[in-house]
């Protein structure tokens, strides 16, 4: 009996965290914020490629894989480096966004980039 309690509660605790996993996306995997160059950073500093204005009706925006885009909206905006794992579905745009910067939601859809071998 004992036994089958450890099992069914290992089996709980698993199901629990494989939910709670996949409910958090990482943002890493999305990109990455674009920074001033530096001696750790190896990469060369990002400059947008193009300028999106998110408006009150803006629902959506389309992207690539590789782009770095800089998004402005009510005066404030950020630039974001789309060199992150494939994204297979769109993403809230708040979850790269900095605090504040949206008041209505919007998607992400990141298509494949120039460079994409398939």
């Amino acid at each position: 009996m004992k036994l089958a309690i450890s099992s069914l509660f290992a089996v709980t605790l698993s199901a629990a965290s494989l939910s709670a996993g996949a409910a958090t996306m990482r943002t890493d995997l999305l990109g990455e914020p674009v920074q001033p160059a530096s001696a750790e950073r190896t990469i060369v500093t990002a400059l947008a490629g193009r300028t999106i204005d998110i408006a009150g009706g803006t629902k959506w925006v389309n992207v690539k894989h590789g782009e770095v885009i800089r998004f402005v909206s009510n005066g404030r905006e950020f630039t974001w480096y789309f060199d992150g794992v494939s994204q297979p579905r769109p993403f809230d745009m708040a979850e790269i966004a900095p605090a504040g910067f949206l008041d209505h939601g919007v998607k992400v859809y990141v298509s494949l980039g120039d460079d994409a071998l398939i």
